[in-house]
């Protein structure tokens, strides 16, 4: 009985639209295409946005730390992929600067997920210890860096390499090595404004000059370290380890920049030896060279 009525409204259906039900199979058989039309197409855009993201060209990573170092570290000839490639690390003095200088051999890089963090190891055999790590995490409004060294130093770079960044590097023609080390250091940026956790070393070993007769001039320590109240500025030190050029000084790395004061003073008995250098460090007082940055 039941059939017979549903028989009897599909007939009657059927005599008010005109629609026959081999018509009902076709709209039913379009939509269900339609549908599958679209998946594909979603399936492609997502599948095409995957391949882009894995293999990535290193060439990308090289524009972007170019861009955030106002062209003054290169990563020249770039191969590979953002996730895993080399590059020839290039010193610059910025945009239209004709100075400029390498690094031998390659930066090789990997870069992979950590947690809740990017996880970025280099390697570099000439001047790299193991394999430092960077660890990056994003946020809303906010992002962290935490250097994670393989060893107690970072690594070790000739001093003749900061010539790239041009003046007064290039006129100086340092000799000599920069070893950099820390025991952990994090740099936090929130809403614009960076903090300091950590400390790190900057150690110039055995510098020498054009600029001087002296075979050495001396060695240097660099120190930066996090404010332990926590202002979000941290702390610059500058003293001479050893040496007949003597440098000394403090400032701070804030949201307003850097800002230094310091002197250099030749030991006694170099000063004639270290006048002209003397005249380039700073603003000459007296014996000393007054140093002033911010």
């Amino acid at each position: 009985m039941m059939r017979r009525r549903k028989g009897r409204a599909w007939a009657h259906t059927a005599a008010v639209t005109g629609w026959g039900e081999s018509t009902y199979a076709e709209l039913s058989w379009d939509k269900s295409r339609g549908a599958a039309t679209r998946w594909a197409v979603v399936g492609v855009v997502l599948g095409a946005l995957v391949a882009l993201i894995a293999f990535a060209p290193a060439a990308w990573l090289a524009r972007a730390v170019a861009s955030a170092t106002s062209e003054h570290v290169l990563l020249a000839d770039a191969r590979g992929t953002v996730w895993s490639g080399s590059a020839v690390t290039i010193l610059t003095g910025g945009p239209g600067s004709r100075d400029a200088s390498a690094l031998p051999g390659r930066l090789e890089w990997t870069l992979g997920i950590k947690g809740l963090a990017l996880e970025l190891r280099l390697r570099h055999a000439c001047c790299l210890s193991g394999a430092p790590a960077l660890l990056v995490r994003p946020g809303f409004g906010r992002m962290s860096v935490t250097v994670v060294p393989a060893g107690s130093t970072i690594g070790q770079w000739p001093s003749a390499w900061l010539g790239g960044l041009g003046t007064p590097w290039n006129t100086m023609q340092l000799g000599g090595a920069v070893r950099l080390s820390s025991p952990g250091l994090t740099l936090e940026s929130a809403q614009g404004r960076w903090r300091v956790d950590g400390r790190a070393d900057i150690e110039l070993v055995d510098v020498s000059s054009r600029l001087s007769t002296l075979d050495t001039l001396g060695s240097y320590r660099v120190t930066l370290s996090g404010d332990p109240a926590g202002s979000g500025t941290a702390q610059l030190n500058l003293s001479t380890t050893q040496g007949a050029l003597q440098l000394s000084g403090n400032g701070t790395l804030g949201p307003g920049g850097v800002r230094f004061r310091g002197e250099a003073r030749a030991d006694g008995g170099e000063e004639a030896a270290l006048a002209n250098l003397l005249n380039i460090i700073g603003r000459r007082d007296g014996a000393r060279s007054v140093i002033s940055i911010g």
